[in-house]
């Protein structure tokens, strides 16, 4: 694969430690062709991780004033990671559509119950102690409830790309909550590649746990990876960089990883609808 592409990157506009310049100079640096960019949001709410609704337009116009600055040595995107919040916010390019977006990540980071909310993106000790409150420890609980909600945003929400598909293991070998080896657990991707097949997305192959040496493989999983293959749904890689040095981390493996499922592109969203390009 001659071109290397990366939709999905953060700045300090939410999480991030750069700014949208530094990461744009880096990806030129690194041979990046298509940078685009994809902020936290849980518009029209705020959040600690997120870029506060007021501060959307200049986001916005950031990213729009630099594509033009850089338009000779990189295209860029405006995106936004959307966050599914249960009974706040849904990623939808309608919600979304007075900032004309070029796309949306679709992405499930809390979980809301009849007890409270919490978290699995967090340190080991707070997703934890996130479990014990609200589901008294019961691992396999907590982990139905972020594929059903994980469902619940394939089909009721409108966006391009299938964030960090099982992003529940980021904890799980410190914790040891679930055992991925488990039918009930099996049954669980199954059933969740199934709603993002259906939903027409991108699924994305994210490297930023390798990027934040936390993990050694990819979300997802090889296992959950091969079900999304068979299922038929094209995927993409994405660093999930939150700084310039891991913009594009783990890239060449993760080539070999898809090819090893059986996909022979990638692909990526453009103008409503997707490309794709050999590997």
């Amino acid at each position: 694969m001659n071109q290397k592409i990366n939709f999905h990157t953060h700045t300090v506009f939410s999480d991030g430690d750069n700014t949208p310049e530094e990461m744009i100079l880096s990806a030129i640096q690194k041979g990046i062709s298509i940078l685009g960019f994809s902020d936290h949001s849980m518009f029209p709410f705020g959040g600690k991780w997120h870029i506060g609704p007021k501060d959307i337009p200049l986001y916005v116009k950031t990213i729009r004033d630099l594509a033009q600055k850089y338009k000779d040595k990189i295209t860029i995107k405006c995106g936004f990671e959307a966050d599914y919040y249960p009974t706040l916010t849904i990623p939808s390019k309608d919600l979304y559509k007075e900032f004309e977006p070029d796309y949306l990540i679709g992405s499930v980071h809390y979980i809301a119950t009849s007890k409270g909310h919490y978290t699995m993106d967090h340190r080991a000790e707070r997703v934890k102690r996130g479990v014990d409150i609200l589901y008294n420890g019961d691992g396999k609980k907590a982990v139905c409830d972020y594929f059903e909600a994980q469902r619940f945003m394939l089909e009721h929400g409108d966006f391009d790309i299938w964030a960090h598909p099982d992003l529940f293991r980021k904890r799980n070998a410190d914790l040891k909550l679930f055992d991925e080896n488990e039918s009930w657990y099996k049954e669980e991707l199954k059933k969740t590649a199934k709603a993002a097949a259906k939903a027409g997305v991108i699924a994305e192959i994210n490297t930023g746990a390798i990027g934040r040496g936390i993990l050694q493989t990819f979300y997802p999983s090889e296992q959950f990876l091969q079900i999304i293959h068979d299922n038929g749904i094209p995927v993409m890689i994405n660093s999930d960089s939150h700084n310039v040095e891991t913009i594009d981390c783990a890239f060449d493996q993760a080539i070999e990883y898809i090819k090893k499922a059986g996909y022979q592109e990638i692909h990526y969203p453009d103008s409503g609808s997707f490309v794709s390009i050999k590997i």
